[in-house]
């Protein structure tokens, strides 16, 4: 390709330049050390054994602004060993090579507690229905186009970047007093102490506050048991509520509700209580007086 006799700034030495183009024949070379130690940019690792076709793949990575180190190697053997240290964000394959191929590397690569990104690079445009199959960000069909490996640095870039909220809210939401709340790419920051009740809403949670409402990536369970010394009790399966709030309980026919202190100008909240919550409720709003919960 175009790149394969570009001057490469020579690792650790950026003054110096590397004659020539980078080879992969021997054990994989390394551009910076083998974890990310920056959050703000990619680590990522490109894999071929034909070293002409490496040798651009890593040229045209190193152009991206979004990259900050590039490893490579020559067969997925050496792949999967580097991989297996941690701190690649994506890899780049070729799928034909010989031993390991590049979609048997990405299927034992989905096994891994926390995957990079994968990313297919091949001549072979019959292969792309298996790569997605095994989670492939995206298929980039040889020759190399810039601007479609750029678009593909993108979507990792952004993948990354919503890991990471997600990651963020979920332990936040979890032990903070503030929570972080992503939606649309912006982040609210939402205090604990302003959250009346939460519903469960399959593997998230729905955050009540005198304002409306926030949907966070984390199980009610969760909350449940790590919100108690703040005051908030789980009264419904679908139901925890701020036990502060809670003006009192009332019969509905055969059942009982649970009632929160209203906004201004707003109706009262009344929630399901289930028969399993009924005893502890009773007995926490009895002791409530003489508790002190912690700083809500």
């Amino acid at each position: 390709g175009s790149g394969h006799d570009a001057t490469l700034p020579l690792p650790g030495h950026p003054g110096r330049e590397w004659p020539g183009p980078l080879r992969s024949d021997g054990p994989a070379w390394h551009d910076g050390p083998a974890v990310n130690e920056t959050t703000d940019t990619l680590t990522v690792l490109a894999v071929d054994d034909e070293p002409p076709a490496l040798d651009e793949l890593a040229y045209l990575l190193r152009r991206r602004e979004e990259i900050g180190h590039v490893h490579t190697a020559g067969e997925a053997t050496t792949a999967l060993r580097l991989l297996r240290d941690g701190g690649i964000d994506a890899v780049f394959l070729d799928i034909n090579m010989p031993g390991l191929d590049g979609l048997e590397l990405a299927g034992i690569l989905r096994n891994f507690a926390n995957p990079p990104a994968v990313v297919f690079v091949t001549a072979h445009d019959d292969r792309a229905v298996a790569a997605f199959d095994l989670g492939a960000v995206d298929y980039l069909l040889k020759p190399l186009r810039e601007e479609r490996l750029a678009e593909a640095v993108r979507r990792i870039a952004e993948r990354r970047r919503t890991r990471e909220t997600e990651s963020a809210a979920a332990g936040a939401a979890a032990s903070d007093e503030v929570i972080p709340v992503e939606l649309g790419g912006v982040t609210t920051l939402v205090p604990r102490s302003s959250v009346q009740w939460v519903e469960a809403d399959g593997d998230y949670a729905r955050l009540h506050t005198g304002t409306g409402s926030h949907l966070v990536r984390i199980p009610i369970s969760t909350l449940e048991s790590r919100w108690a010394d703040a005051g908030f009790l789980r009264v419904h399966r679908s139901y925890l509520v701020a036990l502060p709030l809670v003006t009192g309980i009332r019969s509905v026919g055969s059942g009982l509700v649970v009632c929160l202190r209203a906004e201004e100008g707003k109706p009262a909240v009344e929630l399901p209580v289930s028969r399993r919550h009924t005893r502890e409720l009773k007995d926490r709003l009895i002791r409530g007086p003489m508790q002190t919960w912690t700083s809500r």
